[in-house]
């Protein structure tokens, strides 16, 4: 069962500096081609700890059916 809560990263904003790639024990978090953050949503808890230590504050962790 999927959590009712999801992170979604604000791609316009995000600098790809791997720190949530790094963060996110589920691997659930990926710097795609060098350029910006992307959440696979099957993997995804929703557990912040990645919009927690986000140097830019891209991230936020929404409803699941807000993201």
């Amino acid at each position: 069962m999927l959590s009712k809560r999801l992170a979604a990263v604000d791609t316009m904003r995000c600098v790809a500096c791997g720190v949530c790639e790094n963060t996110c024990l589920l691997g659930a978090v990926k710097v795609r081609r060098g350029c910006y953050a992307a959440v696979e949503a099957e993997r995804c808890v929703g557990c912040g700890k990645c919009a927690r230590l986000c140097p830019v504050g891209c991230i936020e962790v929404k409803a699941r059916d807000e993201a």
